[in-house]
């Protein structure tokens, strides 16, 4: 698994999450438990981890998407 992009910003994550199911891209959200570490404050950014078969074509829907500069 390889990152496709890294943010605080949950609602960009559960986008990106949707965008990535409609395609069948194997992938999962890591560090989504870590906010009991923060106290729920959300400064810990979650990663969107893709399978890295799958790693250009994700970034294509990232940019398809306008959300290429999400990209790490």
């Amino acid at each position: 698994m390889q990152e496709l992009m890294r943010s605080n910003d949950m609602v960009l994550i559960s986008f990106v999450d949707a965008l990535l199911k409609d395609a069948d891209i194997p992938h999962f959200v890591a560090d989504t438990h870590m906010s009991i570490l923060d106290g729920s404050l959300g400064v810990l950014p979650r990663r969107v981890m893709v399978d890295g078969e799958h790693l250009e074509q994700a970034r294509r829907i990232m940019r398809d998407a306008e959300l290429g500069h999400e990209l790490t």
